[in-house]
């Protein structure tokens, strides 16, 4: 099963979506790190972003997706939440 997996994913690199066709290269992007295993454009950038906010002690990123999930603007954007204790479970 693994196998198959593995076959699938290369056939088409991160699927019919839109980090897909960034990871493909088919819309441009500006692409902050890369390697054969990885593109972490947004965990950097949300790192870099938490770090220039002051949030030594830990914060959260969190992306919305669809209405249940709270998706408001219809386009990837990341939120940083942090400065005081996070719950868990979010929400």
């Amino acid at each position: 099963m693994a196998d198959e997996i593995r076959k699938a994913q290369a056939a088409r690199p991160g699927g019919d979506t839109i980090f897909g066709k960034i990871i493909r290269k088919e819309i441009p992007a500006n692409i902050i790190y890369e390697d054969e295993q990885l593109l972490g454009h947004l965990m950097i950038v949300g790192k870099k972003c938490a770090a220039n906010l002051g949030l030594t002690n830990g914060f959260r990123m969190v992306l919305n997706e669809g209405p249940e999930g709270g998706q408001s603007v219809y386009h990837v954007h990341l939120h940083i939440l942090g400065g005081r204790q996070l719950g868990w479970p979010p929400g």
